[in-house]
């Protein structure tokens, strides 16, 4: 079992991504930007954080920049989960530290072959 931590502003995303990770066996965490995220992230240490994009006071791009430049959390994987679905945003996810890159809606099985990809050593591939 993992300690995840979900970072979404979205109340109905936050607890249907939590569900989805809960039913997988996985411990969770949440917060509801992405300045709680990185606060979250520090004291927690979870195995994988799962970040939204589009949120107030820091962005899920610059909340996993700020991950990956802390020594505390670089080693922390971040999966974006987001409805921003261009290639660009994709690219830009990527080269801010983040593993993998999920848009939404996703179905449960999706998810949970995201999570397994990441912590099997993997990062992003096509979606499905």
């Amino acid at each position: 079992m993992a300690r995840i931590l979900i970072v979404d502003d979205s109340p109905s995303q936050l607890l249907g991504i939590q569900r989805i990770v809960e039913k997988l066996g996985h411990e969770t965490f949440t917060a509801t930007d992405g300045a709680a995220g990185v606060e979250a992230a520090k004291s927690v240490l979870p195995d994988l954080v799962l970040m939204d994009v589009v949120m107030p006071n820091l962005n899920g791009f610059q909340a996993t920049r700020t991950l990956k430049r802390e020594a505390s959390t670089a080693h922390i994987p971040v999966v974006l989960v987001t409805t921003k679905d261009q290639d660009t945003d994709r690219l830009w996810g990527m080269r801010q530290g983040a593993k993998a890159y999920i848009t939404k809606p996703f179905s449960e099985d999706e998810l949970s072959e995201v999570i397994a990809r990441v912590f099997e050593g993997g990062g992003d591939a096509p979606e499905a």
